[in-house]
């Protein structure tokens, strides 16, 4: 029986799993990524994890960062991971453990997870968008992935929603993950309120109806929205797959899908806004499906 190792490299930790041909998972585990050791420490983390696996006939990795998916190289890494621009990380992992290897970036794993196996099976065309440190973003056309000339299409963060705005990690200013990301919740929260909470306190805190939360999450979901509605009018999606560990609250989602079809032109109010399906497995899922193409 063929096996395929599929690996989802981010910025807190690096989930496994030991696929069979079929999609089953045979074994699976999670540690640690320590990516702000910087670039050569997240290789060998990978490169150990990796090692604690038996029997698999290709490797599927599914990394943070702008990819080049044809060469398997690091295009751009944010200082989160000091040196990881420029790694050549396929390279480095086939010559290492002597079978092919796929690479590509997390959110376009996380897209063809969910074409494959989640919430955007059966939809030739669609967006998904993932909120959490930052915002993510892949573009599927035809039931592939765009990926650009640079090799780093959706990068949807990076959209100015508020020009001259909130500083963003890029150097820029007013880019849209600086108001709608995970992160910025939490940031809006503390400066309205002085409390230190984390997404699950935030939308415990909004369930109670706390008087101090409610507004808070409620302009940050028009935040979302906003960027939701320029994306909808450039591409024109059947369907946009939200996700991201905020996300699992399935109320956000609904009411986002709500906010969005007031805001659309009438002709574009096909589009459905469906919360993601695989959760954490999404990326995982997306690199099995890349490293199917060398046990097919």
């Amino acid at each position: 029986m063929r096996k395929i190792l599929a690996l989802d490299v981010g910025g807190t930790a690096i989930k496994s799993g030991l696929f069979a041909a079929d999609a089953r998972i045979l074994d699976e585990r999670e540690v640690p990524s320590e990516a702000w050791k910087g670039g050569a420490a997240l290789v060998e983390r990978i490169c150990g994890l990796i090692g604690e696996y038996r029997d698999y006939d290709a490797i599927g990795l599914s990394v943070t960062g702008q990819i080049n998916a044809d060469t398997g190289e690091v295009v751009y890494a944010t200082d989160s991971i000091p040196g990881f621009t420029g790694t050549p990380l396929r390279r480095i992992v086939e010559s290492r453990f002597g079978v092919p290897v796929s690479v590509d970036n997390d959110v376009n794993c996380a897209a063809i997870g969910e074409g494959h196996y989640g919430a955007a099976r059966g939809y030739d065309d669609f967006l998904c968008l993932t909120y959490g440190t930052g915002i993510g973003g892949a573009v599927v056309r035809d039931r592939r992935v765009y990926r650009g000339a640079a090799h780093s299409a959706g990068e949807f963060g990076h959209m100015l929603t508020h020009a001259g705005g909130r500083p963003c990690a890029c150097g820029n200013r007013g880019c849209y993950e600086a108001y709608a990301s995970a992160r910025a919740l939490a940031l809006r929260v503390r400066e309205a309120t002085g409390l230190e909470m984390d997404g699950r306190e935030i939308f415990r805190a909004f369930r109670m109806n706390d008087g101090r939360i409610v507004p808070i999450v409620a302009e940050w979901m028009d935040e979302i929205v906003y960027g939701l509605v320029n994306l909808v009018h450039i591409f024109n999606p059947s369907c946009v797959i939200i996700g991201g560990g905020v996300m699992s609250q399935t109320f956000i989602v609904d009411q986002i899908g709500a906010k969005l079809d007031e805001m659309i032109m009438p002709n574009y109010r096909c589009v459905r806004v469906q919360a993601a399906e695989l959760g954490n497995r999404a990326g995982m899922f997306g690199a099995y499906v890349n490293a199917l193409q060398f046990v097919d």
